[in-house]
């Protein structure tokens, strides 16, 4: 591993040991020219995650476009970040559990409002009403008796 305060490629290792989230391992080095000790992080390369749009085009899946969704639809409501957060590892470990890397953003969607149906109501309809796309009073109406 090069170091990242003098360059040089040659290092070893002093620590490893899992990082907080268990995704990865946290490893310490020295570096063997100048001695400085600086932290690496190791993870698995997964394969991207594909979402199938409806107008059949594909894009890469982004947590950080769904987060902000998300942020959207829970603003001014009492909903931790990491809670969102875990609600979006989890959708996405479902995915990556069916050892499929496409999923359809309609399948996509349905999760996620399967998942925040459980933390907050008000969230939960402002985020259907974006992304089920009410055309009208009627559709925001059903969706709400929907949730009795």
């Amino acid at each position: 591993m090069r170091c990242v305060f003098c360059g040089n490629p040659e290092s070893k290792v002093i620590d490893s040991r899992p990082s907080e989230d268990g995704l990865s391992i946290r490893r310490r080095r020295e570096c063997l020219a100048c001695g400085t000790r600086f932290t690496t992080y190791e993870r698995h390369n997964e394969s991207p995650l594909i979402v199938m749009k409806n107008d059949k085009s594909n894009e890469p899946f982004d947590r950080s476009k769904l987060l902000r969704g998300l942020l959207i639809a829970t603003a001014k409501r009492d909903v931790p970040v990491v809670r969102l957060e875990a609600l979006i590892d989890d959708v996405e470990a479902e995915i990556r559990n069916t050892l499929k890397n496409e999923v359809r953003s309609k399948v996509l969607g349905d999760m996620v409002l399967e998942r925040l149906r459980g933390i907050d109501d008000v969230a939960y309809i402002r985020f259907a009403s974006v992304y089920k796309d009410f055309r009208d009073i009627d559709e925001f109406q059903s969706a709400l008796k929907g949730m009795s």
